[in-house]
């Protein structure tokens, strides 16, 4: 009886809770609750694993850093499941484990071990640093070794040194990593399109020891050469070609190793929160900076794709640069972690992508910046019908890409993800909400907290009450993400001095002695808890008084159906306070610009203070190796006529019209006769 009298109550419930405003937030309560449950199960099974290696001979493989015991786990557990698909080469976990201890002797050979009964890992000691007490001089084992060594200039590389990598994503990248993860080395990923300065830059500021680089680079780097002997590095190619004087094939020294396990204990880590690998930062100003990357950092990468919701019978395709953390720590950690197949791609070709999907039977997808829009925008494709893929993950999917996306390729399921290679703070948007990088609930924000907090565009700082403490944002309102500081959610910062990381920690946010990570990007989040991207707090500029963000203005523009493509950024004019807008534009084919409909479209649909002041067509937008629009540059190329060979259009405020931009109308313009 007292159930059929509830029974009404809990019927009404909704409406009461639609009333109270509470039902936007509940109606995910189903959906939180699951992530929440996985992401605790997960860390569990990560800490399980943790705890197993602590406790294993550090003889065996299993005693060794996540890497090494992770990955002779599999090759107990899966030893015949293939790991890696590269072209037509396929790899086994148990072939993947054998060539990684191929390349690990390699390099213990070149530190001069000879199977001592002791050594040290990558803990504790920086760069330059003795191993700690207690722990023997594995370097001083081959005296044969070391001596040629010492003939050619180059001495032993000592415990815990780092080896730069200057290689595409192919398989031999991946055996060099795991190798030097198990000798107890540190490695060093470099951009593969850096040369002089900036590739002398990121050697110098990781305390690189030595260099393992692609033949087919050798050319290109023929300038550098002589920089990088002065430096003192020990330089090996990957590979049989022809090589200059002091340039060995490390891939031949490897192959003549024996592919036994090498002992945990050189891998072993002396703390958890030790460097193990450095990822370059391209940043948008400046040269690229050395992000530190710990233990725990790759511990945690291994629960990518368990969080994901994707399985070890997954086959993921990834086309992502390997020096990059999306395709190197998610990607290939991630996809260790679930025990499943990689297919990876050198280049991403978005002509060849469903007939690798249809070959391979890819079941996830793996993007970054703009490869779904790539794909999109090509021709229709009878490969794209009758695929196994039903999962797409990644970051940076704009909305009106993510939505042609399904309508087109589905059904899938796309989940949006946010990060960054230093940061200490994820998002998943498990949901599938479109457009949305996460979520903000209690629950989501109890596993992995942060916070938006309230931030002056004008001054670049976070805007503080009478207090001195951080304002959190009310919801629909802009506000910089920033995520607490501690022992579970740490920030390393960066190889150098620590001036690389300032503006990167906020003190007294909430309470007087708190730190917070300031990601330095601006997001939103609506009634309903979700986290939707606003802009890069660098990329949002001032014009007219108003803060104008650059991905909303993209966003209003790529809804007319003859532009494939917008870049949206600031420029500087003279005479003028702030920023103007500026949009780069890629015409959708057969179409061509029209500049009366783009005129009445912009007016209907932005504000006067966000119209941009500018146009430039271009055939295809610049962007950088990680699929991200090229915006820093774009705005250092202004919009002077005379050095820009792309059409040009300006705003023409009393015509109401976009008017190509001639020598005579920029001298107007500077004169102050012309206004925008």
């Amino acid at each position: 009886m007292a159930a059929l009298l509830l029974l009404p109550l809990l019927l009404l419930l909704p409406l009461l809770l639609l009333k109270l405003r509470l039902w936007p937030q509940l109606r995910w309560l189903a959906a939180d609750l699951a992530f929440t449950v996985r992401a605790l199960r997960c860390k569990r099974a990560l800490r399980a694993r943790a705890l197993a290696a602590a406790a294993a001979d550090p003889e065996g493989p299993e005693g060794g850093c996540s890497l090494a015991w992770r990955l002779a786990q599999l090759a107990q557990q899966r030893p015949s499941h293939t790991f890696l698909i590269h072209g037509a080469r396929r790899f086994s976990y148990a072939e993947a484990e054998r060539q990684s201890n191929r390349t690990a002797r390699a390099f213990l050979r070149a530190r001069g071990w000879d199977r001592g009964p002791g050594g040290g890992g990558t803990g504790g000691a920086e760069e330059g640093e003795q191993p700690a007490h207690g722990a023997p001089d594995v370097a001083a084992g081959s005296g044969a070794a070391r001596a040629a060594r010492e003939r050619d200039g180059v001495a032993p590389l000592a415990p815990g040194a780092t080896v730069a990598l200057l290689l595409p994503a192919c398989p031999e990248f991946l055996w060099l990593w795991f190798g030097l993860a198990k000798a107890g080395l540190r490695t060093a990923f470099v951009p593969t399109a850096l040369r002089r300065g900036p590739l002398l830059h990121c050697l110098r500021c990781c305390g690189a020891r030595a260099l393992v680089l692609a033949p087919e680079f050798l050319e290109s780097l023929e300038p550098d050469l002589p920089a990088l002997r002065a430096m003192g590095l020990h330089l090996w190619a990957a590979g049989a070609e022809t090589h200059p004087a002091g340039i060995s094939d490390l891939l031949a020294e490897a192959s003549a190793e024996v592919d036994e396990p090498v002992p945990g204990y050189l891998s072993s880590p002396q703390n958890i929160m030790d460097t193990c690998l450095y990822i370059f930062t391209s940043g948008t100003t400046g040269l690229p900076k050395a992000a530190r990357i710990s233990h725990l950092k790759i511990l945690q990468c291994q629960g990518f794709y368990q969080l994901c919701g994707a399985h070890q019978d997954d086959v993921i395709y990834l086309a992502l640069p390997l020096y990059h953390m999306s395709g190197s720590l998610l990607g290939i950690v991630g996809c260790l972690g679930i025990g499943a197949t990689v297919v990876l791609k050198s280049k991403f070709s978005a002509g060849q992508f469903w007939e690798d999907c249809q070959q391979h039977r890819v079941t996830v997808f793996q993007y970054i910046g703009e490869l779904c829009r790539y794909l999109v925008n090509q021709p229709p494709d009878k490969a794209e019908h009758g695929h196994k893929v039903r999962l797409a993950v990644g970051s940076g999917l704009r909305s009106d890409t993510w939505e042609r996306f399904v309508r087109r390729f589905g059904p899938l399921q796309v989940l949006e993800t946010y990060g960054l290679t230093e940061g200490n703070v994820a998002t998943f948007n498990y949901t599938g909400q479109q457009g949305a990088v996460g979520r903000a609930s209690w629950l989501y924000k109890h596993v992995f907290p942060f916070s938006l907090i309230r931030y002056d565009v004008t001054t670049g700082e976070p805007i503080r009450n009478i207090q001195g403490h951080c304002v959190a944002t009310s919801p629909g309102e802009p506000g910089l993400l920033v995520a607490p500081v501690s022992p579970q959610s740490p920030f390393l910062g960066y190889a150098g001095g620590p001036e690389l990381a300032r503006g990167k920690l906020l003190k007294d946010v909430f309470r007087p002695g708190d730190v917070f990570f300031n990601t330095g990007d601006l997001l939103v989040c609506d009634d309903q808890g979700f986290l939707r991207f606003h802009d890069r707090t660098g990329d949002t500029f001032r014009w007219k008084g108003e803060n104008v963000a650059t991905t909303e203005v993209a966003e209003a523009l790529e809804a007319l159906d003859f532009l494939q493509e917008v870049n949206v950024y600031g420029v500087t004019v003279p005479g003028h306070e702030g920023r103007a807008g500026m949009a780069a534009l890629v015409l959708r084919p057969p179409h061509s610009l029209d500049l009366v409909q783009l005129y009445a479209h912009v007016s209907e649909n932005l504000p006067p203070y966000a119209r941009p002041r500018f146009l430039r067509l271009q055939e295809c937008l610049a962007t950088t190796e990680t699929f991200k629009q090229q915006k820093v540059r774009m705005a250092k190329e202004g919009f002077d006529p005379s050095t820009l060979s792309d059409p040009l259009y300006i705003l023409d405020q009393a015509g109401g019209a976009y008017l190509p931009l001639t020598p005579a109308r920029y001298s107007a313009l500077l004169a102050g006769d012309l206004r925008i």
